[in-house]
């Protein structure tokens, strides 16, 4: 953000009142409620005052309004008794219902504002880059959509309307006292310099003390999510003690400032409404002394009073809520600074459509190094075509995941191109792009829902009859028809409930029904048993038919026959071939077989001999 504060601030207004532009016709409306409200707040001690002055007391109707309240009400004490605080009792019932309505327009329409911010907010947030989502906590991005959102509506809806409705109120109302008393009226203006000072001074404090409890709010959550998300871990090491510390000591953290926070606000609170009662006594007193003097009757000092409430009120109800506001102009920051980072997808005016590529994958001369300055690739090179597989094996920390991570657009090569089809990966609409391409992951993801739900996320206009064709294909459906509701069948968070191997083949099945020119597998059955590995196999063997197929290996029977096998170390290719080939010419690539096969370490000559003709087995 650049510029002062108090253009910072105007800014952001600016930008909250932008989400009004859809709801002109509520906001209409709720300016008319407001209006009318004013209007009858104004009327509201008429009556009073007439009961006072000329019904109890002694002075007579004035002329020409005494004949025709004579005609409505008649002549008796009594019947103008009756009449006028009848007349008091509809303007106030009126007033209540106008008042009501203009709550739920109100409300209704900072809901909608809320909705649109929400929606837009988790669209952009999808948006953004995955390096965003590795290098940003999942708490602090829910607390962004979940809680912040509602910034809008608090600057607005309890910010800019009821300042505004104060503002017409003073207005309306001064214009009244100046009619009754000059010097009432001018003395109830006595207090705006006060008030204006305290809202200054605690305005400036309180924005940094709530963007300060926003932050420690924000690590909450993440504390959360880290922690159940880790559930298994955490339960393994016995540590939920050590957690509930942690939370504990952030909650506390959190707590504290929060109290301090409304502590503040409370002593703002308490001023304000100390400035007000001061204001009303010193006009309360002046207005006696009239009323002594003679020089205003008692009904005139009974509306002066409504009127200065009418105005103090308004006054105080901002002054009051001012903690509230600095806490929605805090999170309208979070949130407009969110929606300030470039989306990964925005595409270029001359992109390029991806409906038809075949599949073909070319690293020309690619490095990629992290914003930080991290390299993690130096000059790859490589081609894949349409039926071949492509084997990537190296140390962890190679570079495997984040090279095939350049083919669908997670990262930008920072030197060298990255080509589908001989385009430029950057020249393609980047979702088309992706619809060509199924990832399947080392650990399965499977979402909340039907197992149906979960398969047709790889294809959404799927019929019934593609899903179960698809399971068949992954060796799926045999244990998916056993259940009891078969394909209908919930499916807990993360899959709970299924094996390693029953997660990962309806992660296959997903991939088979996508049908996309290029697959990307992340070693699939690392995490598997014998048994589970061979069914996975056999399905993905199907799977890479006729599709450019890219696999990060660390187990040797994914790379056996794999067309071309790359040996990454530190981000460089260091050799490439067939398996036999490498187990001659790559000594890396002997020692990770060693480990992945034999088990031994290749120290002497005789284990090398070994290896090869194990693997040959």
């Amino acid at each position: 953000m650049t510029g002062t504060p108090s253009n910072d601030t105007r800014s952001l207004l600016t930008w909250t009142l932008s989400f009004l532009r859809p709801y002109r016709g509520r906001v209409a409306l709720l300016i008319a409620l407001l209006l009318l409200q004013i209007a009858l707040g104004a009327l509201q001690p008429w009556p009073l005052k007439i009961v006072i002055d000329y019904v109890l007391g002694a002075q007579a109707l004035p002329e020409p309004y005494r004949s025709w309240i004579v005609n409505l009400a008649g002549d008796s004490t009594t019947s103008l008794l009756i009449f006028f605080v009848a007349l008091g009792v509809v303007v106030q019932i009126v007033n209540q219902f106008a008042a009501a309505i203009g709550t739920q327009v109100q409300v209704d329409t900072g809901q909608r504002m809320v909705y649109d911010l929400r929606y837009r907010l988790f669209a952009h947030l999808e948006s953004l880059g995955l390096y965003h989502h590795i290098t940003t906590s999942t708490g602090d991005a829910v607390y962004r959509v979940d809680v912040d959102a509602y910034a809008i509506e608090n600057l607005s809806m309890s910010g800019v309307f009821p300042l505004a409705t104060s503002i017409i109120t003073l207005v309306v109302m001064f214009a009244i006292l100046v009619t009754r008393d000059l010097t009432v009226a001018l003395l109830s203006l006595s207090v705006i310099p006060f008030l204006f000072m305290c809202l200054r001074y605690y305005a400036s404090t309180l924005s940094h003390r709530e963007e300060r409890v926003k932050e420690l709010e924000s690590n909450l959550i993440s504390r959360l999510y880290e922690s159940f998300s880790a559930i298994r871990l955490v339960k393994s090491f016995a540590r939920e003690p050590y957690e509930t510390e942690r939370y504990a000591t952030a909650g506390a953290r959190t707590m504290q400032a929060r109290i301090r926070v409304t502590w503040q606000q409370s002593l703002f609170g308490v001023v304000v409404g100390s400035i007000t009662i001061l204001g009303t006594a010193l006009v309360l007193v002046v207005g006696g002394m009239h009323v002594m003097r003679g020089e205003m009757t008692v009904g005139d000092l009974t509306v002066v009073i409504a009127y200065l409430g009418a105005v103090y009120g308004p006054l105080s109800a901002i002054a009051h809520t001012t903690g509230q506001l600095q806490g929605a102009i805090a999170g309208a920051r979070r949130v407009r600074a969110m929606l300030a980072l470039t989306p990964e997808t925005e595409e270029a005016a001359d992109a390029v459509s991806a409906a038809t590529i075949k599949g073909e994958v070319t690293f020309e001369h690619v490095s990629f190094s992290y914003p930080d300055g991290t390299r993690v690739l130096d000059d790859i090179s490589f081609t894949a075509s349409p039926g071949q597989m492509i084997a990537l094996v190296g140390l962890t920390g190679a570079g495997k995941t984040t090279l095939v991570s350049l083919i669908p657009r997670f990262y930008k090569a920072t030197e060298g191109r990255v080509l589908v089809d001989g385009v430029d990966v950057q020249r393609y609409r980047v979702r088309e792009l992706r619809e060509k391409i199924a990832i399947v992951p080392q650990e399965p993801v499977l979402f909340s829902g039907t197992i149906a739900e979960n398969l047709r996320y790889g294809r959404l206009d799927a019929s019934d009859g593609d899903i179960e064709a698809a399971a068949r294909a992954a060796h799926a459906h045999d244990f998916v028809s056993r259940l009891p509701r078969q394909y209908e069948t919930a499916v807990a968070e993360a899959g709970g409930g299924f094996s390693g191997g029953e997660r990962q083949r309806l992660s296959v099945a997903r991939a088979i029904l996508k049908d996309a020119p290029i697959l990307i597998l992340d070693e699939p059955t690392s995490s598997l048993d014998a048994i589970s590995e061979e069914i996975v196999f056999s399905a993905l063997r199907q799977l890479r038919e006729g599709r450019t197929t890219i696999v990060i290996a660390h187990r040797l029977s994914t790379v056996r026959d794999a067309d071309c096998i790359l040996v990454l170390d530190q981000g460089r290719i260091s050799a490439q071939g067939r398996h036999e080939e490498l187990l001659t010419s790559s000594q890396l690539y002997r020692r990770m077989c060693a480990r992945l096969s034999v088990g031994k370490s290749l120290d002497d000559p005789e284990t090398i001999d070994e290896l090869i003709e194990a693997t040959r087995q």
